[in-house]
Parts: structure tokens; C-alpha cells; sequence
């Protein structure tokens, strides 16, 4: 999932996740089946799956989730919200803040969420709104947003118990 690392975002600046992704190449993917697409090693049948035609399939996942950046403006302290749905390629929130469709947002997803040490999976993305809309709640809208870029952050190093001491 890495681009090119001078890849501008569409206010124009570099995604400072590049850092994190530097070395990466895209992979193709070839799939030999027919039908409709599901996703690998995911209980869909505990989670479901959003009903729609898009590129790729969204999970109903309700995932924390922490605004970071709106368009040029870095959130002092960031904003925790929860994800409605989420694919590879996409996110969709509600939020109490105003965005306009086009502007570059950063987030933080945590995908897993474990004691310190022992496997926690976060994603950082720089993303671009590209749908908003009302929501049932008062001063909340709805907004869908499709990553730019991103990066995993995990916390599952190998504890110094078990490096081998050097002689």
C-alpha cells in the first residue's frame, strides 16, 4: 500500500506518515474466485458486511478513533470518535465538527487494542473527506473518507527476557 514517497496530498504537502513507508511496494492482486467479495480471516457473520457496490467491501466495525488533523489545523487535542464502517480503502464516521468535502484529514484507527507489549495494531492515515452528510444527531454529521496514505504502528516487540545476552 505505499506510494511514491514524494506523493503530495491535496492541500499540497508531503503526508508526514512517509517517514514510516519509505521502502514499501504495492503488490498486485490476483484472485481466481468469482462472486462477491468477503473478507479474509474476518467473522463477517459476527460483524456483518455493509450492503452497497463499492470497490471493496466495507465491515460494520465500531474501531476508536482519533481526529487528528483538519485540513491545516492539528487538533491540540485530538478528537475520539468510533468508525460505523471501514474497508482498505475507506472509513466512514460521524463527528461534531464541521468538514467540507476535499479537505485532508489525518486519523488515527486502533485496529487492535491489547496491553502495552503484547500486539496492539494501530493505523495512522492521512485521508481526504469525500462525501458528508447530516446524521440523526444533533451537531453531528456523517463522513466518508478515503485513505491517501497510511501506516501501522504495533507494539509487539520481543521482550528483553528472551534476547540472547551477549557473551
Amino acid at each position: 500500500m505505499g506510494a511514491a514517497p514524494e506523493r503530495l496530498g491535496r492541500q499540497g504537502t508531503v503526508s508526514p506518515l512517509r517517514e514510516f513507508e519509505l521502502r514499501t511496494q504495492s503488490a498486485a492482486v490476483i484472485s481466481i474466485r468469482s462472486g462477491p467479495r468477503q473478507f479474509a480471516r474476518v467473522p463477517t457473520h459476527a460483524v456483518g458486511v455493509a450492503k452497497e457496490r463499492r470497490r471493496y467491501p466495507r465491515a460494520k466495525l465500531a474501531l476508536p478513533l482519533r481526529l487528528t488533523r483538519i485540513g491545516a489545523t492539528v487538533e491540540r487535542v485530538p478528537i475520539s470518535l468510533v468508525t460505523r464502517d471501514i474497508s482498505s480503502s475507506g472509513v466512514y464516521f460521524l463527528a461534531p465538527v464541521r468538514i467540507e468535502p476535499g479537505t485532508a484529514i489525518e486519523l488515527e484507527v486502533a485496529l487492535v487494542e491489547r496491553p502495552l507489549g503484547f500486539g496492539s495494531v494501530q493505523m495512522s492515515t492521512a485521508a481526504h473527506v469525500v462525501r458528508s452528510e447530516s446524521s440523526e444527531m444533533p451537531g453531528w454529521w456523517g463522513y466518508a473518507a478515503s485513505f491517501d496514505d497510511f501506516a501501522l504502528k504495533r507494539d509487539d516487540l520481543i521482550p528483553h527476557r528472551f534476547h540472547a545476552e551477549l557473551a
